[in-house]
């Protein structure tokens, strides 16, 4: 059966300008760090990126390394498009990143032209597409002078492989040479993606602040710390859950009393604005309007139907701010 994507799919979502361009962006995007890999379940990955579509989500971010392993989420993600989104890909704003290891040898890595360009060129094979809306580069690189590094992000526009380009990982001072390069080339950077989440709070000292000065969009990742930010760990740590199942980002000895306090005092908090604890800490980050969109992972289509209605309550009172503030400190 032809998947028909909700009618009223725009009614129930915000949609934010993306820093002084064009283009807005759904409040929430949807990652494909996990849960679109080779070992993935298809039709659980299929649902999940119809879930997201039918709330209104319109972003869908990719990397070249996800997976696992490296390179199967952008697959993955082709065979759905071809499947259920041929007729809605204009709707659909798709990101890709190179930076990080992708293969062997010294161009598959990192900041060269060589590697963003061949590493792009990868991505659009996989998924089967003319272009991406948005490619970022991934992380900054100590070794390639900035220049060669932005003016690759530059050339990708001008071949038509890009529509607009962003950086992630960037801390203030370079991050504030790259849109001054990017600028002069006539290719402003769109975006800029950081972790933040109430347990990673650096963007506020001088990123944000720069974001708005620039008018530069910002998509936070990770904002629920790798879910230290849910209900999850208020009684220990499930059998399910990734500390166990993986371990290779949140590690059991993250997890400790001093944390599982904290974490329980935002509980309270979140119970009496009528929310989850995920969805303050997606409510607190997207209180800020320099924050264009928050960037969620999902291993069951619920939990973005959950994420969405963080939307409900993105207000806060001062005091509620002051409470939190004294939590996190």
């Amino acid at each position: 059966m032809t998947y028909q994507p909700a009618a009223n799919r725009y009614e129930q979502m915000e949609y934010r300008r993306c820093g002084n361009s064009g283009l807005k962006l759904s409040a929430f995007s949807l990652g494909l760090w996990h849960n679109f890999g080779l070992n993935s379940d298809f039709e659980n990955s299929r649902n999940l990126i119809k879930t997201a579509f039918d709330t209104g989500i319109t972003h869908f971010d990719l990397a070249n390394n996800y997976g696992p392993p490296p390179g199967s989420a952008e697959e993955c993600m082709g065979k759905i498009l071809k499947l259920d989104f041929k007729n809605h890909r204009d709707e659909m704003i798709i990101s890709s990143k190179a930076g990080y290891t992708m293969w062997d040898g010294p161009y598959g890595d990192w900041g060269s032209k060589k590697y963003l360009v061949s590493s792009l060129d990868q991505s659009l094979k996989r998924m089967d597409l003319d272009y991406v809306d948005i490619f970022y580069h991934h992380r900054p690189d100590p070794e390639t002078p900035l220049e060669e590094t932005m003016a690759a992000l530059n050339l990708i526009v001008q071949q038509g492989k890009a529509l607009y380009v962003g950086i992630s990982n960037y801390r203030p001072a370079e991050a504030e040479k790259a849109f001054k390069l990017l600028k002069e080339m006539g290719t402003p950077c769109l975006i800029h993606q950081p972790k933040y989440s109430m347990f990673e709070r650096w963007v506020e000292d001088g990123l944000l602040d720069l974001l708005g000065k620039e008018q530069v969009g910002c998509i936070p990742f990770s904002p629920l710390a790798q879910g230290l930010l849910t209900d999850k760990y208020l009684n220990g740590i499930p059998a399910d859950s990734r500390v166990v199942t993986s371990g290779q980002f949140l590690k059991a000895d993250h997890i400790t009393p001093e944390t599982v306090n904290k974490i329980k005092a935002l509980n309270t908090i979140a119970e009496e604005r009528g929310q989850k604890l995920a969805q303050m800490a997606l409510a607190w980050i997207l209180r800020d309007q320099r924050v264009t969109s928050v960037l969620i992972g999902s291993s069951k289509p619920e939990q973005i139907t959950d994420s969405v209605r963080a939307l409900e309550n993105t207000t806060f009172s001062k005091e509620e701010l002051d409470k939190i503030d004294l939590i996190l400190k």
